[in-house]
């Protein structure tokens, strides 16, 4: 095992970098690069309506950095910690999760009919975001151990995971509870399940998101307004055609940086579920471009990472991160160019959030690790 370098970070990483292998200082480089980005696309998307609302125009970004120190503090001390850990940690950690989940139903806060948030003073907590890489981790121990695990077990732990995503539905929270269900089937494929299986689950999955939107009319008027947007754009479509307004004004190059005009008092929630909105805007096709191809680097690079990986466990915590953190940035891009249904999923590492960033920062620290134990050298 090589020595941890004091020179490394002030001993924040676990091995000098020049000893990480190269698929590692790559992920790790998209990942401060993907940071970067975040803040240098909140800062434009944010600055009116921070000046507007609350007298400063460096008040969102400000708090952004707070959580985004938190975050990177997170991130250091899961890169340097042994896998096996969090999984252990995992199961509590979902339980927990789970019965906030359930208590935002009782005390949470709501905001345009869903009950997302637990408020404990001046913190905002999301339950949904934050037991994110747990999901992956608990999902990944469950379907490694499948063939070896009693009826039972595996009864008890598709239960819990079907109890979660019906809470998170009952707030109602279908794009989380989509993602979720998403992210574990498709770690439940990476595994090797039978195929009936699989299609009988994903059958369940469809009729259960069917039966939520006939249900809530919130979510039924936001799929009406996906259909046909421009039917009612000053009410339920509002914010779709806004959103469209704002990537059809960027054209092929973009306004140019911070010169967005969509974000002036046009468009809604810039700062999170449309802050794609402002990017295209500002870049244009080409920068939408640039930012679909760096998403498939980094899905490309975290596949790597699965397929080198030293244990099934391993891999399909890779596979699960990689999935978390790509799917859910498609989801948030596809949902401002009107490909789905208006949903309240953020743009990872981009939007403005605390939650958020923690849950992004947690699962690609989660992801550098698995890179670093499949290496020959790891701490």
């Amino acid at each position: 095992m090589a020595r941890v370098s004091s020179h490394s970070f002030a001993g924040l990483l676990p091995l000098q970098l020049n000893l990480w292998p190269a698929e590692t200082r790559l992920l790790f480089g998209l990942i401060v690069a993907w940071s970067a980005f975040g803040l240098m696309v909140l800062a434009s998307a944010s600055w009116w309506i921070s000046a507007r609302e609350m007298g400063d125009a460096l008040y969102t970004i400000k708090r952004q950095l707070i959580w985004l120190v938190a975050g990177w503090g997170l991130f250091f001390v899961i890169i340097r910690s042994p896998l096996r850990r969090w999984l252990r940690l995992a199961a509590p950690a979902l339980l927990v999760g789970g019965a906030m989940i359930a208590l935002t139903l009782v005390m949470g806060t709501t905001v345009n009919g869903a009950s997302r948030w637990l408020v404990i003073g001046p913190i905002q907590l999301q339950p949904t975001e934050l037991i994110k890489p747990f999901v992956v981790l608990q999902g990944a121990t469950l379907f490694a151990h499948w063939r070896r695990l009693g009826v039972e077990q595996r009864l008890l732990w598709l239960a819990v995971f079907g109890g979660l995503i019906l809470l998170i539905l009952k707030q109602p929270n279908l794009s989380t509870a989509a993602l979720t269900g998403l992210l574990l089937w498709l770690i439940a494929l990476a595994s090797g399940l039978p195929l009936p299986w699989l299609v009988g689950s994903a059958g369940l999955g469809g009729v259960v998101g069917t039966i939520s939107i006939l249900a809530n009319e919130y979510q039924r008027l936001r799929v009406t307004s996906f259909l046909d947007p421009w039917k009612d754009p000053q009410g339920n479509g509002y914010q779709l055609v806004q959103s469209l307004l704002a990537i059809g004004s960027g054209g092929v190059t973009g306004t140019g940086y911070g010169l967005s005009t969509q974000k002036l008092m046009y468009l809604p929630i810039q700062t999170t579920d449309f802050i794609f909105a402002v990017f295209a805007e500002e870049f244009g096709f080409v920068g939408s471009l640039v930012l679909l191809l760096f998403l498939a680097i980094f899905a490309v690079v975290g596949l790597q990472v699965a397929m080198r990986a030293r244990s099934n466990q391993t891999r399909l915590v890779a596979i699960g991160c990689t999935a978390l953190l790509v799917g859910q940035s498609l989801m948030n891009i596809a949902v401002a160019s009107g490909a789905m249904p208006t949903t309240g999923l953020p743009l990872p590492l981009v939007s403005y959030g605390g939650n958020s960033l923690l849950a992004s920062l947690a699962t690609a620290g989660l992801l550098i690790r698995c890179s670093l134990e499949s290496s020959d050298q790891h701490a």
